[in-house]
């Protein structure tokens, strides 16, 4: 029974000295909901984007608010309040750090940090070197994501010409 302990006593040691790593950036949009209008599909896609990157580095309380806030200009931006809000409404319940999801804030980071959930913190000197490394690649997805999912859909070119 000793041993047991012995073992389970290492591991727990383990898991809190771990340094927690940072996961490459990665974007879905609008998570769980609709990136755009059915005519303009990806309308506010490139806010959702954005708020991704936030959500990926996570960090303080305050810093999740302002996020969820710049989502929300954004949207009432491209599309009006009445969408906003209810995007703003959703990212607000949803994203809690501690929710075990692939959209929560700081999902760029393990859920764990040690042996409690990372929750509202603020990256240390250390993992801002992470982010900051891996900021070239997160921009490049999101330019490459702008690319393949445009705000406005390309013209079609078999359509009559309007004069």
């Amino acid at each position: 029974m000793r041993g047991i302990g012995f073992i389970i006593a290492c591991l727990f040691l383990t898991t809190a000295c771990q340094a927690n790593s940072l996961k490459p950036f990665t974007t879905d949009g609008c998570s769980l909901w609709i990136d755009g209008t059915p005519e303009q599909p990806n309308l506010w896609r490139h806010c959702c984007v954005a708020h991704d990157l936030d959500y990926w580095k996570g960090g303080s309380e305050a810093q999740r608010k302002a996020s969820d806030e710049r989502i929300q200009a954004c949207v009432k931006e491209a599309q009006g309040s009445g969408m906003a809000n209810y995007i703003y409404t959703n990212v607000r319940w949803g994203g809690s750090p501690y929710w075990m999801n692939n959209y929560r804030w700081g999902y760029g980071w393990d859920y764990f940090d040690g042996v409690w959930p990372r929750g509202y913190k603020v990256p240390t000197a250390q993992e801002q070197q992470l982010i900051d490394k891996a900021m070239p690649a997160a921009l490049k997805v999101i330019a490459e994501d702008a690319i393949l999912n445009p705000a406005k859909p390309a013209p079609d070119k078999n359509a009559p010409a309007t004069e």
